[in-house]
């Protein structure tokens, strides 16, 4: 080899290596996000946030809970347990750590999950979601809640198998902030919350829960879950805090602004 040709071999080699490593680090840069519907709706809420998150080159992974979407069970059938076992299921088939979104109650849903999958999540995000120490539940926390369009006009159905918010309250209360046209469009999508979750108590420890880097996305104009509850919540649990200037839900109203937070807060660790 002269040296001519043994110096073209070096340069390509040079070239392959850095091309090589420079893939390698585009692919580490992208994760793999499981984004969690809030009571009543579905994994169809979160259309506009998932679509910038792939364009971006992330994996987005959107499951319909028990009882919404396009899962028909009855709400009377459903447990928490049913709720867990659809995203843990979801969370052992990846090959890398998940950043782990729960939006509203299904806060709660991935604490949860995180305390059972520790090793599987790199962050947990909350998004205007009940983040709750060990032994908290929904009931529990909204009761005494003042201010709280959702609250106020909540109920549940004669068996108790379910809970809605009242019909001419739910635009006012969660998404106020999108035209009364546009909200009816989705209304027909709006399901009944089964009730045996929104009792269920956490069973959370410092060990695998508490060691789970954590991040709240507040919404300040939130008639559903008040600016103030959100931050008593999330007051010294989390490693940052990030604000909408939006309903209880952005997914709707500002979904490139919540999935630039979501890329954003994917970078920290």
């Amino acid at each position: 080899m002269n040296l001519t040709t043994r110096a073209i071999s070096i340069l390509l080699i040079a070239i392959t290596t850095t091309l090589y490593a420079s893939k390698t680090e585009i692919k580490s840069s992208k994760e793999t996000f499981v984004l969690v519907h809030s009571a009543w709706l579905g994994a169809w809420q979160w259309q506009n946030v998932t679509e910038y998150l792939t364009q971006k080159g992330h994996q987005v992974i959107v499951p319909d809970l028990p009882g919404h979407g396009q899962d028909n069970t009855a709400p009377k059938d459903i447990t928490m347990s049913d709720y867990i076992k659809k995203i843990t299921s979801i969370i052992d088939q990846q090959d890398q750590k998940i950043i782990l979104v729960g939006h509203s109650f299904n806060g709660i849903t991935i604490s949860q999950i995180a305390e059972l999958r520790p090793k599987k999540i790199k962050s947990l995000v909350y998004l205007t979601a009940f983040l709750l120490p060990n032994g908290g539940s929904f009931f529990k926390a909204v009761s005494g809640v003042n201010g709280s369009q959702a609250v106020e006009n909540f109920y549940l159905s004669e068996d108790q198998t379910y809970a809605l918010v009242a019909e001419d309250a739910l635009h006012s209360a969660f998404a106020h902030d999108i035209s009364e046209s546009d909200f009816n469009k989705a209304k027909p999508l709006i399901v009944p919350e089964p009730a045996a979750p929104l009792a269920y108590e956490l069973k959370l420890s410092a060990k695998n829960f508490g060691k789970l880097p954590k991040y709240y996305i507040e919404c300040t104009e939130d008639r559903a879950i008040p600016i103030a509850v959100q931050r008593a919540m999330y007051k010294d649990q989390v490693v940052k805090s990030y604000s909408l200037k939006s309903s209880h839900t952005p997914n709707f109203s500002q979904p490139k602004k919540l999935a630039k937070l979501l890329v954003k807060i994917s970078k920290k660790h």
